[in-house]
């Protein structure tokens, strides 16, 4: 999977997270994901189709980064995921993917999103709507972990 693809994404989630929870999150180094286990505790999974291409990401967050966003953003803090969260990790994934889709079209790459599905809990899996590599992009904050993964065909 080619970088042009990859990159504004990350750049997407990092300028939402400032934006939205005046939050940074480190990056660290992407690899090859070979399985469906989800490395968080709720996970936003969108799917994307174009002319040229079709695929689907997820963005992934440890319970304490996502009660954190929650607090910043809404200024509310449940002691659990529940339902309010999962609809901000839904919203997170249609704003990141909504800023990727705008660098994306000015390189020439159309594609429509679809819903954003939301799953939650220890395990979860995510099934990627796509015959490509799955990447995984690891992000560090002081409140746990986030994870993008993105999956491209061709």
């Amino acid at each position: 999977m080619r970088a042009e693809f990859v990159n504004p994404f990350l750049a997407s989630l990092l300028n939402v997270l400032k934006t939205m929870a005046s939050m940074e999150l480190a990056p660290q180094k992407p690899r090859l994901k070979k399985d469906e286990i989800a490395r968080g505790d709720v996970s936003g999974l969108i799917g994307m189709v174009g002319p040229k291409t079709k695929g689907s990401m997820s963005i992934t967050f440890d319970e304490g980064l996502a009660l954190e966003i929650m607090q910043r953003m809404l200024g509310e803090r449940p002691h659990s995921i529940n339902e309010e969260v999962t609809d901000m990790v839904g919203e997170i994934t249609n704003m990141v993917t909504g800023g990727a889709k705008r660098i994306l079209a000015e390189k020439g790459y159309e594609f429509d999103m679809a819903t954003p599905a939301v799953v939650s809990g220890r395990g979860h899996t995510i099934t990627h709507k796509c015959d490509g590599a799955i990447i995984i992009m690891p992000f560090d904050s002081e409140y746990g972990k986030a994870f993008i993964e993105i999956c491209f065909d061709g």
